[in-house]
């Protein structure tokens, strides 16, 4: 394969420059190599302020193509989500040719960390580019532009919209099959992108592939009032609780079957409790805080000191506070240890903690001696630099991209969409997914267009090998089916 790593001058609708995008690109078989590097564009200063003896930007030369005609391959634009954050993780983790070497089951090892050729990489289906919004990774805005443009929720759907639109264009990938790939709030950008892409542009997908998916906001916002969230992670609670051992032996027995219990008991008596509010009876209360303690693993005190609440960081300190340990929320499998065990919530996450200093040294050493591009820039893994992220356009209301969607599946009946949920997300948990897209509102014949995979690990489900190996069996048949989806 090629592997073409740079830049590219992202300009606004009359031609002049806003933003340098760092993306890396993938193409299968190997051309005559390119120049990763470029050469140096004296006009664009991407320095962060106060950043001395910064690299010029370096602009990518055009992507070579696998074969004479590119339309016969498909090409899959990845990100990921934050907002804040680079496409490292799917890059790394999942989708490029080089992963990070994680455990098997998805622990940290111990340092220095390496990569190792990615078997289970996309790349033998669909060409990748990766893309760094701008502020994150080497993205930079150009000089003298506002940042504060590309930091929102519709701001940010725009750019990367227009970078892949822009890329298509100078790439001659008009004619490929289309498929986008995103994680987390990447869910959120890509469900944006779908309508953005096709209404702006005129580009239609063929695939979109939602990993860790959050389209609709209210699922997962713990605010007051809003008793939704509630409900929606309490299957998650019970698979936290099941994966260590703090069910009763009936409810240990079989996870599925405990999980199919929890949903239905979730949507149907939980729910209608919490709506009650004050007005729920003695009796009534009394069998729910059983059932609650039952499926979560927490004693009845507790769930009655939380009015039938249980907010997502008390539980993960709450669970297992005998032990003096804390359960991750990207990945509810795994421990932290606290100063202490009388506070309320956890000092960190230990599941972002065991990623992060892996993932970061293997970019930073993969993208200066294997694709030999140099950039003294920091690389934004995950940067708050992005915040206050303007959600303007939902002011007064959650946001949601799921009409979106169901707009772009409605107009254009090929478009498929792939959903990817982990047991032990308390990110975006996969009972909030399956709640979403059960009110899409899709016509009944389009309702196939959508399908929802579960996998035995947490937000990123790729760092345990085996759940790695069966989301590329299972996108592997998704975009096969997409290639050639007819209405």
């Amino acid at each position: 394969y090629a592997a073409t790593a740079g830049y590219m001058k992202l300009p606004d609708y009359d031609g002049k420059p806003r933003a340098n995008v760092f993306f890396i690109a993938y193409a299968k078989e190997e051309p005559p190599k390119p120049d990763a590097t470029g050469a140096p564009d004296a006009g664009a200063a991407p320095a962060a302020p106060g950043a001395e003896g910064a690299a010029p930007v370096k602009p990518a030369p055009p992507v070579s193509p696998a074969s004479p005609d590119p339309s016969s391959r498909p090409i899959t634009f990845c990100f990921n989500g934050g907002p804040g954050s680079s496409s490292v993780w799917l890059h790394l983790g999942a989708i490029g040719p080089r992963r990070v070497v994680m455990d098997p089951e998805g622990w940290a090892p111990a340092p220095p960390y390496r990569l190792v050729e990615n078997d289970q990489s996309w790349l033998d289906m669909t060409d990748l580019v990766f893309i760094d919004p701008v502020s994150t990774g080497y993205s930079r805005p150009v000089e003298g532009a506002n940042a504060n443009q590309f930091h929102g929720l519709d701001e940010d759907i725009q750019s990367v919209g227009d970078f892949i639109r822009l890329f298509t264009t100078t790439n001659k990938r008009w004619s490929s099959p289309k498929f986008l790939a995103g994680e987390s709030y990447g869910t959120t950008r890509a469900a944006g992108l779908s309508g953005y892409l096709q209404e702006t542009h005129g580009m239609y997908l063929n695939g979109i592939v939602l990993i860790s998916s959050v389209l609709q906001f209210q699922t997962i916002r713990f605010d007051t009032g809003n008793d939704l969230p509630y409900v929606l992670f309490l299957p998650t609670y019970t698979a936290t609780a099941w994966y260590h051992h703090r069910l009763e032996p009936k409810l240990q027995a079989d996870l599925p079957a405990t999980l199919t219990e929890v949903k239905a008991w979730a949507l149907n008596e939980y729910m209608v409790a919490l709506a009650k509010g004050s007005a729920l009876g003695a009796g009534e209360r009394e069998a729910v805080v059983k059932r609650l303690a039952r499926y979560t693993g927490l004693s009845e005190k507790y769930v009655e000191n939380a009015n039938l609440r249980i907010e997502i960081s008390n539980f993960c300190k709450e669970l297992l506070r005998d032990e003096h340990r804390t359960v991750g929320r990207l990945d509810s499998r795994f421990k932290g240890i606290d100063a202490t065990s009388v506070n309320a919530s956890p000092e960190y996450d230990p599941s972002m903690a065991a990623i992060t200093g892996p993932y970061t040294a293997a970019f930073n050493n993969y993208v200066r001696t294997e694709l030999e591009y140099e950039n003294d820039l920091p690389y934004e893994i995950l940067t708050g630099r992005v915040n206050p992220w303007n959600n303007s356009a939902a002011t007064n209301r959650y946001v949601n991209v799921a009409e979106t969607l169901r707009q772009a599946i409605t107009r254009n009946q090929n478009l498929r969409v792939f959903v990817a949920c982990g047991y032990y997300d308390l990110a975006t948990p996969f009972f909030a997914a399956e709640y979403t897209f059960a009110h899409l509102g899709l016509d009944p014949s389009l309702r196939d267009h959508v399908g929802l995979h579960d996998y035995d690990a947490g937000h990123m489900m790729y760092i345990r090998v085996a759940d790695l190996i069966k989301l590329r069996q299972d996108v592997g048949a998704f975009v096969e089916k997409a290639r050639g989806a007819t209405p």
